[in-house]
């Protein structure tokens, strides 16, 4: 387990509690995705709409509605399958093993497939929608690294997490920002499996879920050397709604 420290403790606090996430298996939510990213890796049109799963206690996540009503991604870290829901069961139609040493050599312009594309949307909506209580999942490493100022002159604190490599997620290092209550409102990362693109996500619309608090709008811009986000172009959009925790 990762070192309590009292940062880590009060975004845990603010989002519902050690106790009530720990009662929770899955979360499952409508998801919306926007932005001009989908379009730049000629995959739009197959991941933005539709519900998604994200396991709470495993790294597992499945999207929906992938290109077809009746297609969906199994997402794990070492696998990631696209299956479509036949009369007989689940028929998979493209699978890999190993789906990160896929990604070997690219750039942020270089396009992906659909398998790719369910290992990227499979880790990153898992990521997004299983904080904080992943923070605390064996191997993750928190420190405190101070207060960051905002342009608009908002104070966020600042906590640093380090995922183990059976994690996957954008990079190994990320820095998550919360405010004086507590509450999850940036991310700081690089998408390393797109050349390293520095990105600023924000988080907003937070609302209570059966006694967990999630974040209903997710906006992701280009980082700057200073550690700023760059307000135009917005890169991705992710909405969620109508959650259902099982």
């Amino acid at each position: 387990m990762t070192s309590p420290t009292y940062l880590l403790d009060r975004i845990l606090d603010a989002h519902g509690g050690r106790a009530r996430w720990a009662e929770v298996s899955t979360i499952s939510a409508e998801r919306s995705f926007g932005g001009p990213f989908w379009g730049l890796k000629q995959v739009a049109g197959v991941a933005e709409h539709g519900r998604f799963t994200v396991d709470l206690r495993h790294q597992e996540t499945s999207l929906e509605s992938f290109g077809a009503p009746d297609v969906r991604t199994r997402f794990t870290a070492d696998r990631v399958e696209i299956v479509r829901a036949t009369m007989d069961g689940d028929e998979i139609i493209e699978a890999v093993d190993n789906p990160r040493a896929t990604f070997e050599g690219h750039v942020l312009e270089t396009p992906w497939t659909r398998l790719q594309l369910a290992y990227f949307t499979g880790y990153a909506m898992w990521t997004y929608n299983t904080e904080p209580w992943s923070f605390t999942f064996p191997g993750v490493q928190v420190e405190e690294t101070g207060p960051w100022t905002e342009p608009d002159g908002t104070v966020l604190d600042r906590l640093r997490v380090t995922y183990p490599p059976q994690i996957a997620t954008h990079t190994p290092t990320q820095t998550l920002y919360a405010d004086t209550d507590g509450v999850l409102r940036r991310r700081d990362y690089e998408v390393d499996i797109a050349g390293g693109s520095p990105s600023v996500e924000y988080m907003t619309d937070q609302f209570w879920a059966d006694g967990l608090l999630l974040a209903g709008s997710r906006k992701i811009f280009v980082r700057d050397g200073d550690g700023t986000a760059i307000p135009d172009p917005l890169i991705v959009s992710i909405d969620i709604s109508d959650v259902r925790l099982g």
